[in-house]
């Protein structure tokens, strides 16, 4: 639900901060006073479409936070994970306008899109009256709220499922045709190009082998000078070999070792380095041996390094990759050597798919038919007692084109309403007014307010055209909406006033003009009510007659 709302040089808002409760909120005000405007600031920071006529005069810029508590709805909580945006504190989503440039939106302190506040928005709001986030009059979200109420959702699952199988049976069909259609010439070309690479022979690890073994051939007569050198160095006759002065040294101690055993030690280590010297020797003899400085062998791997740098710059990989390049060409030659086995076995497959998907989008639709029917007698019911006698509410379902599946089925889903008796019913957005509009919303609201996700509902416009008992019923219907989800409603009507859980006035002063906002209390209410009621002159009697609606609305 929102918690707050801070509003920084918004219209005529110089600074204001508002929270907000559970249950129903009025916002009441004089004509004028701006009360729409709160509305209009949780629809821009929601994501929808700014101007800078809303910045305040003498600013260059406007600021719009809203916190939400989002204990209560998992689809929003989903939703921010996802994008990696989620914090287990509050959501915050904040918006900023600039005179001159463009806006910038962040949520929980991460610049986003207007787009990704968009999308999180219709998930924490729905504003019923002239705004974006209206979501009854959106396709889309008219099935979806069926389908809340209808509470079929495994079944919808199901569906969902033969459609991705439709979609990948349908994927597969399509590279199969594309690739069958390039004819005999480009299987022809690859045969060509696998042949190569396969009398290549080229072995596991050969590049980096062939590598190795060209160092050492190209690098033949410098190893052989520098192993002679060496050799020379540990083990010649010469006095001044490494073998010959390390025997002098073990001998020399050998003898002092008689004189103090505790030269035994160093005895033992020289003589170990002793036969480690040697032992490097025969090694290195033994290397020398077979070394050989072999121009044929390099001319050999020259050439064989050459074929493979050839063929990996033919087939624009690098060497490395020539065994995957054969691979993924013996792969296409299967697919056009065994293609129509294929196509055959996925269409039949398709069909198989198609089946099961007909089967089940039937079952789907019959239950949105029943459902249809029960929502649109309950909401219809309802509208009589909202001041539209005769109006009539109907949930239209047709048939989209069967060979055209979509993923929540064949229904195309439209709710209908025709407002005075014997006019046919007709889409809501071309016969409903702003009014009319907000109490079929509250109508299907509270038909529905068990099922539905969105927490937080925004009702504008509501009491337009009505007065007496159905303002009262209003009332009674938005603060019985309120038990279960969050409700913001801007009235002119005292009777829907004295239903809320909480109100909040709007009224300007000063010069220039500012907007103040406040949060009644007990007795601020009575007397807003009872402005509400009596005009210019508040009596006792007005103030009475407030205060008595306060109790019999609250209990």
């Amino acid at each position: 639900m929102l918690s707050s709302l801070y509003l920084r040089n918004f219209v005529i808002v110089r600074e204001a901060e508002l929270g907000l409760c559970k249950g129903m909120t009025a916002i009441t005000g004089e004509t004028g006073a701006g009360k729409s405007m709160l509305i209009d600031a949780l629809n821009l920071v929601l994501g929808g479409r700014t101007s800078s006529s809303v910045i305040r005069h003498g600013e260059d810029h406007a600021e719009i936070i809203a916190s939400f508590d989002l204990s209560t709805c998992t689809e929003a909580t989903d939703w921010l994970k996802e994008q990696a945006l989620y914090t287990e504190q509050e959501c915050i989503l904040r918006r900023i306008l600039r005179r001159g440039g463009p806006s910038r939106g962040y949520i929980n302190g991460r610049p986003v899109t207007v787009q990704q506040l968009r999308q999180l928005g219709d998930l924490l709001v729905d504003i019923h009256g002239q705004h974006e986030h209206q979501s009854l009059l959106r396709l889309d979200d008219q099935r979806r709220i069926l389908d809340s109420i209808t509470g079929h959702q495994p079944a919808l699952d199901l569906l969902a499922g033969h459609y991705e199988d439709i979609q990948f049976c349908r994927q597969q069909l399509d590279r199969l045709h594309s690739v069958d259609s390039k004819g005999e010439d480009q299987l022809e070309f690859l045969r060509y190009q696998a042949n190569e690479l396969e009398q290549l022979a080229l072995e596991e690890d050969e590049i980096d082998k062939l590598e190795e073994e060209h160092r050492r051939l190209a690098n033949a007569s410098d190893l052989i000078a520098g192993i002679q050198e060496s050799l020379l160095r540990l083990s010649s006759d010469n006095n001044t070999a490494i073998e010959q002065q390390l025997n002098q040294v073990i001998n020399a101690l050998q003898q002092l070792e008689r004189f103090d055993p505790a030269l035994s030690d160093v005895h033992q280590l020289l003589l170990n380095a002793s036969i480690h010297v040697d032992e490097a020797s025969i090694l290195l003899r033994q290397y020398l041996d077979q070394m050989d400085s072999n121009p044929q062998r390099l001319d050999w791997v020259n050439q064989r390094m050459g074929s493979i740098h050839d063929l990996a710059r033919k087939h624009r990989v690098n060497p490395g990759e020539l065994s995957t390049q054969l691979s993924r060409l013996k792969e296409q030659l299967r697919d056009l050597e065994s293609g129509e086995k294929q196509i055959t076995e996925l269409e039949k497959e398709l069909a198989e798919h198609f089946k099961k998907y007909q089967e089940q989008a039937i079952k789907v639709s019959r239950r949105r038919q029943q459902t249809a029917i029960r929502l649109s007698e309950e909401v219809t019911a309802c509208m009589q007692k909202l001041g539209m006698e005769g109006g009539n509410f109907s949930i239209k379902l047709s048939d989209t084109e069967p060979s055209t599946p979509r993923r929540h089925g064949l229904d195309k889903i439209e709710y209908q309403v025709a407002a005075n008796p014997g006019q046919p019913p007709q889409p809501l957005n071309k016969v409903a007014s702003g009014g009319e509009l907000s109490r079929i919303a509250l109508a299907l609201q509270v038909c529905v307010m068990e099922s539905a996700a969105t927490p937080t509902l925004v009702f504008d416009e509501i009491d337009v055209g009505i007065g007496g008992r159905v303002a009262e019923i209003v009332g009674q219907l938005l603060a019985k909406l309120g038990t279960v989800r969050q409700v913001l409603c801007i009235t002119h009507l005292a009777q829907v006033a004295a239903s809320a859980h909480q109100q909040i006035l709007i009224s300007k002063s000063g010069d220039p003009v500012e907007a103040v906002i406040d949060s009644l209390e007990e007795k601020q209410r009575v007397e807003e009510i009872a402005r509400m009621m009596g005009g210019i002159d508040i009596t006792e009697q007005t103030r009475a007659h407030a205060e008595e609606m306060l109790k019999q609305a609250n209990g």
